[in-house]
């Protein structure tokens, strides 16, 4: 496989969990402003599992200490503030603008798509630049 299909794919999962994340959290919390905390514990959870099969797969890189991969971890998350923004602001913006839960998930696949394809770049320069 490829490393563009495979962080297509790994890309496809971690926004699959991401979704499924949110909608866990607002099935469980309806009330108001439901949908920030189910934001923010989706984008964990995709931000994990993204981590963890980027590192991996992508970039093959070892850590040899748990200090070095929660170094990388925190690096890997401030690349991904930007990222996040632009998915928050679609996901949210979708919302504001059209109102239904299926055009909110239809703004965050697309804030991901973009996002992600970000993401990749800024990953390879910055946080795995000696593995890739």
């Amino acid at each position: 496989m490829t490393i563009a299909f495979k962080y297509s794919l790994f890309a496809v999962l971690a926004t699959l969990l991401n979704l499924s994340t949110q909608e866990i959290v607002v099935r469980v919390y309806d009330g108001a402003f439901a949908i920030y905390p189910a934001m923010v514990l989706g984008t964990l959870a995709g931000l994990v599992s993204k981590y963890l099969l980027d590192k991996k797969y992508i970039f093959r890189l070892i850590t040899t200490s748990h200090r070095e991969n929660l170094g990388k971890f925190t690096l890997y998350g401030l690349t991904g503030l930007a990222t996040t923004a632009i998915f928050w602001g679609f996901e949210l913006g979708f919302d504001a603008f059209i109102g239904s839960k299926t055009a909110r998930y239809a703004g965050a696949v697309i804030g991901l798509s973009i996002g992600y394809g970000v993401k990749y770049r800024l990953d390879k320069r910055y946080v795995f630049a000696r593995q890739a």
